[in-house]
């Protein structure tokens, strides 16, 4: 067996007795633990203040009386406040990490008995986190003695050995992450492990949030749902403030963020506390942060650090402390480098970064999604409403197949169903909506396409349409309509090369347009007659 060293404070009142033979008759716990036949404690670390120096010297002497085979090992740690947690827990984690434990070498114990309530929880979070690297040792007397030894025994925080406690653990997790997930059981591996971690962050960390991914992928569901799992952990008492950064524009975007004092400019006619005042104890949620200007990214980033702000017009800064989600369907890092969005700023979201995929990418995903779709339409509209057998397999054969793009991903998706079951008849969707709603998705996904079409049938013939790839055609249908609307080759020119001539010493953009008209055989006659 290895050696055995226990590790505790001394007890200023338990382990306090009379000076005389009567002291064997009580129980005194550091002293009682090395009492035992079945516990050898071969060191002793025994932690005590200049004040209980003394104590700590007779508790000491009436341990080698006892147990002879055990050293004392006697460690002054002083505090100014021995109930302030946060200076007992940096002295003990001080003292943990100053310490060379040898766990190969030794089994170490944590005597949790003695000391006040704070050391004793300090204790137990500094094991549980491994700094001391041993089990709890708990030691109380026995009832209905005067054995001076008491009883004692281990507490084990391997809760994987527990099999009721681990399973009430995991029930706990798959309810958090089922939360998230708004209780729809996703089959897309990837998504489960994002979500996954989500909930982790979520319950372990106030550091802001980046939601990243197309628009529709779900992103302004998803931090709703982090803020309500936060809620009803007991993790935030403010509301939750969700603002679209697209729809903040110039001069009122710094208000409406930040607030403003009455009189701060025209039409400020009283205080406006603003959002990140609303948000105070809660969730602020910027959707498409991507769209912020500079300025604002500025005062944000200060807000996130400072917990402070100055609102438009005040002389005097205002205060919220709120968790900060952001979502963006751009690439902050490629905006960074063109210089539109901030570095410092995109730094401190980029801690945890999350990649929602499109629904395209989760496809085995959709089959679930439509029972939550359907369920959300009976609670929003007060009717069932339900496939039937034939219907569902022909819509999610197209759905999860190569024709269903789904551009605007679960948006699409919550549209499609809401259209077939306002439509079906009695709450029931037959296979006549589902092959209707299929034609209506592919009219509306080629919509684009069909109107670039339009414009290049008139002008071109079938053979010719038909060899141009649909990219050149996109492409060329814009040349077309900027075309039409200007009133010469050499303005459409301008308009066209615009941010390319600024790179140019000399431009001859009309001769640029007639060059890149020919190759699909027009000219300027051709596309405006």
């Amino acid at each position: 067996m290895k050696p055995l060293t226990v590790l505790g404070f001394l007890g200023s009142t338990l382990d306090a007795s009379k000076f005389g033979p009567s002291r064997w008759n009580k129980w005194r716990p550091t002293v009682g633990l090395t009492m035992h036949e079945d516990l050898r404690v071969d060191r002793l670390v025994l932690l005590h203040g200049t004040v209980h120096r003394r104590l700590a010297e007779y508790v000491a002497e009436d341990i080698a009386s006892v147990s002879p085979e055990t050293s004392v090992e006697m460690r002054l740690l002083d505090f100014n406040d021995p109930w302030d947690f946060e200076e007992v827990y940096g002295k003990l984690l001080d003292f943990a990490r100053a310490k060379p434990f040898d766990p190969e070498a030794e089994d170490y114990l944590i005597h949790i008995t003695t000391g006040t309530h704070v050391a004793q929880i300090c204790l137990f979070l500094l094991t549980e986190a491994r700094y001391l690297p041993g089990r709890l040792l708990q030691t109380q007397p026995e009832r209905g003695t005067a054995n001076p030894a008491g009883t004692w025994s281990i507490i084990d925080l391997d809760l994987s050995r527990y099999d009721s406690i681990a399973t009430r653990f995991a029930v706990a997790s798959a309810e958090s992450t089922s939360f998230l997930k708004s209780g729809i059981d996703t089959r897309n591996a990837a998504f489960n492990r994002m979500i996954d971690e989500i909930e982790q962050v979520a319950l372990r960390s106030r550091s802001p949030v980046l939601l990243m991914g197309p628009t529709g992928a779900g992103k302004s569901l998803l931090a709703r749902r982090i803020y309500e799992l936060k809620k009803l952990k007991h993790q935030v008492a403010g509301p939750f403030v969700e603002v679209n950064c697209a729809t903040l524009k110039g001069d009122s975007a710094m208000s409406a963020l930040f607030g403003h004092r009455k009189g701060a400019f025209t039409g400020a006619v009283a205080d406006r506390p603003g959002l990140l005042r609303s948000a105070d104890t809660g969730m602020l949620f910027l959707d498409e942060i991507g769209e912020l200007g500079l300025d604002e990214q500025a005062m944000i980033l200060r807000a996130i650090e400072d917990k402070r702000f100055l609102p438009v017009g005040a002389d005097k800064e205002a205060a919220s402390d709120f968790q900060l989600i952001a979502g963006t369907n751009r690439d902050l890092g490629e905006a960074v480098a063109k210089g539109a969005f901030r570095d410092d700023l995109y730094a401190r979201l980029n801690l945890w970064t999350f990649h929602l995929p499109g629904l395209a990418d989760r496809r085995e995903d959709i089959a679930p999604n439509l029972d939550y779709e359907l369920d959300r339409f009976a609670e929003r509209e007060g009717e069932q409403a339900s496939f039937n057998k034939e219907a569902r397999q022909r819509y999610l054969a197209f759905a999860t197949g190569p024709e269903a793009g789904w551009p605007g991903n679960f948006r699409d998706l919550a549209a499609s169903v809401t259209r077939m079951a306002t439509l079906s008849s009695k709450g029931r969707i037959d296979l006549d909506s589902v092959e209707a709603e299929i034609q209506r998705l592919k009219r509306l996904w080629s919509g684009q396409s069909e109107v670039n079409d339009d414009i290049l049938a008139a002008i071109l013939s079938p053979e010719t349409l038909a060899d141009i790839d649909p990219f050149d055609r996109v492409q060329l249908a814009e040349v077309v309509r900027v075309c039409r609307a200007s009133r010469s080759l050499s303005e459409a020119g301008r308009i066209l090369f615009t941010a390319s001539r600024a790179r140019r010493s000399t431009a001859n953009d009309a001769d640029r347009l007639r060059k890149y008209l020919a190759r699909f055989g027009l000219d300027w006659a051709s596309v405006t007659g």
